[in-house]
């Protein structure tokens, strides 16, 4: 018999397992993990993230866990974007990216103004460039151009050299190193991270680890928005299919209140059941995981009327104010204050107790 399921109630149970209603998580590594990576572009907004969801404020968590206890790492990750997460998961996600191998097409390299040639002699040197102490962008640069001989690569990596560095991280042989005198700096994960495998894991094994991670905190949800989430473009439908047929063991269909039919984790459908929707007001930060784990396209959690005003040009994702589990309004920092651009009337108390737990922090 097919459970049947409200978007209210997939939304209050997403918000609750992604620490938001409760804001009971230990910690940022605990955050990174249960969300599946807490995206970093804005540094800011990362922080506010694990800070709404973390048990105890703590503003030298993050940089604990990233620079002494090494149990967080910064890379490029999902989607090329920036992202912490845990470092004993990292090696998964390399696995799994790397399956999406963009930069060996044509169309990758002259948008990127490098030839199929020289893209493999960056794959090769940054590895070498790296064995030893972490190295700004510009000791990398030259490092690159030292180890493969080719002047016209520091052009190359000066003028798009985040894209063409991007590479390396998917597939495990990068990420971020304490900065120095402000300056970001750059080691290899096998350099960095204890007990670093020698080699990656099998992709299909480890898609099906993080397909698992991502249903408990964004499911239910169908391959096709793992995937999008995940790469941002189309993958191999190939694939996608076998790892789903793996974890099919596991998994339960589900149909929304829209007609959608959903695949959820076996073991939380007694949990899903029994979640009432909330009424909740939350604020959550521009980049947060509780968007980003979704399709733009979904109705039941970003109307379509203001889709446009959640995700705006370049890739640029709004501060939302929350309801129900719905987008009811976006907000913005100023001087320490939130200044609200509300969709919809929201119940004063709540709106208050959100805004003034997030000023707090801010």
């Amino acid at each position: 018999m097919t459970l049947h399921l409200t978007w209210p109630q997939i939304l209050a149970w997403r918000l609750r397992r992604q620490f938001v209603s409760r804001a009971d998580a230990p910690g940022p590594v605990e955050v990174a993990r249960r969300l599946c990576g807490v995206q970093t572009q804005v540094a800011s907004s990362a922080q506010l993230a694990i800070a709404l969801r973390s048990a105890e404020a703590d503003p030298g968590a993050i940089d604990r866990a990233l620079w002494a206890e090494r149990t967080l790492v910064k890379t490029w990750v999902m989607r090329g974007t920036l992202h912490l997460v845990p470092a004993d998961e990292l090696a998964d996600y390399c696995a799994v990216l790397s399956t999406l191998r963009s930069w060996e097409k044509g169309a990758w390299q002259r948008g990127h103004g490098v030839t199929a040639a020289e893209i493999s002699a960056i794959i090769e040197a940054v590895p070498q460039a790296l064995a030893g102490p972490p190295l700004t962008r510009e000791e990398l640069v030259d490092a690159v151009v030292e180890v493969t001989g080719d002047a016209h690569l520091r052009e190359a990596l000066t003028s798009g050299w985040g894209a063409l560095l991007k590479p390396l991280s998917r597939l495990g042989e990068l990420c971020y190193a304490p900065p120095r005198e402000g300056r970001v700096t750059f080691t290899a994960p096998g350099q960095w991270i204890t007990g670093w495998p020698r080699a990656l894991p099998p992709a299909d094994e480890a898609a099906v680890r993080l397909a698992r991670a991502y249903l408990g905190a964004h499911g239910p949800a169908t391959p096709e928005m793992f995937a999008t989430w995940l790469f941002g473009t189309v993958a191999s439908k190939t694939l996608l299919k076998s790892w789903f047929r793996a974890l099919a063991p596991e998994l339960t269909e589900v149909t929304a209140d829209d007609g959608q039919s959903l695949l959820a984790l076996t073991e939380h459908l007694d949990d899903l059941a029994a979640t009432a929707p909330t009424g909740d007001v939350r604020l959550l930060p521009g980049f947060d995981q509780y968007i980003l784990g979704a399709p733009r396209s979904l109705t039941p959690l970003i109307p379509a009327d203001v889709k446009s005003r959640v995700s705006r040009q370049a890739g640029w994702i709004s501060p939302v104010v929350v309801h129900q589990g719905r987008v009811s309004g976006v907000w913005e920092p100023k001087n320490g204050k939130v200044v609200l651009d509300l969709f919809e009337p929201l119940p004063e108390g709540p709106l208050a107790e959100a805004v003034a737990r997030v000023e707090a922090l801010l």
